[in-house]
């Protein structure tokens, strides 16, 4: 599709843009922004650093000011679940917020995270459904909790998580309730997923490496590490000819209810977006270096 001409902003456009410390890493200003572009719309979004005690004071100003709502990056999704008048089911289930809207005077928050996630798998591997059977997870941090619980409420009959330490595993089991097991080692014969919501096989990280033998023919690997963009494990995944899930996908598809929210319009993930988002990311990890 052909961009429209980047429009000059008009006295009513509309603001939106991500907080975060640091932010300068963020690539949500050219995701948004080429959406912006391509459906000509009079707005902006822009990175916005924010200091973890300022934070809640930038968030209300930010309202007071006209923008319609942000988005929440590390270290402030916990501090962004405080500052809301509202919060959805999501964010409940996630424990953080992700996405603001500012309405009617109010700051509603919501955690898009785990829905991105399933859109996600739902695109790159078209024949899973999250009742197709259980799901192991590796890691037990903020990721791995939006992850799951969107799973749980999208029908998985049972998740479980697998982390170096068990007490956090075993503490975010409860918070979750419902079929959470904690495991030592990856209980992967029968497992319908499993997904990686840990540093591992992120560039500058050691890699990982899961022996993936046991996993069924049809099951699907995830990965939301998205630097590379081919970590070990989907590698590794693709050599068994196991259906592979990168974490690009879910970092951009993540982001389509916010914006809806913010400009009035459904965007779309397609190529072109992947390229402008992640084309510079580099294909390919270093060797794997750790066995989990």
């Amino acid at each position: 599709m052909t961009l429209l001409p980047g429009p000059f902003l008009s006295g009513h456009a509309r603001l939106a843009g991500i907080l975060g410390w640091p932010v300068g890493h963020s690539r949500s200003p050219r995701l948004h922004g080429l959406w912006l572009r391509r459906h000509g719309i009079d707005g902006a979004y822009v990175p916005l650093p924010v200091r973890p005690e300022a934070f809640a004071g930038a968030v209300r100003g930010l309202a007071d000011l006209g923008f319609r709502g942000a988005n929440v990056t590390i270290p402030h999704k916990e501090a962004a679940f405080a500052v809301c008048d509202t919060v959805d089911a999501t964010a409940h289930r996630a424990g953080a917020v992700n996405t603001l809207v500012f309405r009617d005077g109010a700051i509603q928050g919501s955690n898009t995270d785990g829905w991105g996630f399933l859109a996600n798998c739902r695109e790159a591997a078209p024949g899973w459904t999250p009742d197709a059977g259980p799901v192991v997870i590796l890691g037990a941090g903020g990721s791995a909790r939006a992850i799951a619980a969107a799973l749980l409420d999208a029908g998985c009959p049972g998740v479980t998580l697998v982390n170096r330490t068990p007490a956090r595993a075993e503490a975010l089991a409860r918070a979750l309730g419902g079929p959470v097991s904690v495991a030592d080692t990856p209980p992967l014969a029968g497992a319908a997923m499993l997904v990686n919501t840990t540093s591992l096989g992120m560039q500058g990280q050691p890699g990982l490496v899961v022996d993936l033998a046991p996993l069924p023919a049809g099951a699907v690997v995830a990965d939301i590490v998205y630097v590379p963009r081919e970590t070990p494990l989907l590698a590794a995944a693709r050599a068994r000819r196991l259906a592979a899930v990168d974490g690009l996908g879910m970092l951009l598809h993540q982001a389509r209810p916010g914006f809806e929210a913010w400009f009035g319009v459904t965007p779309q993930v397609d190529d072109e977006l992947r390229d402008v988002v992640g084309g510079d990311i580099p294909a390919r990890a270093a060797p794997p270096q750790r066995r989990a």
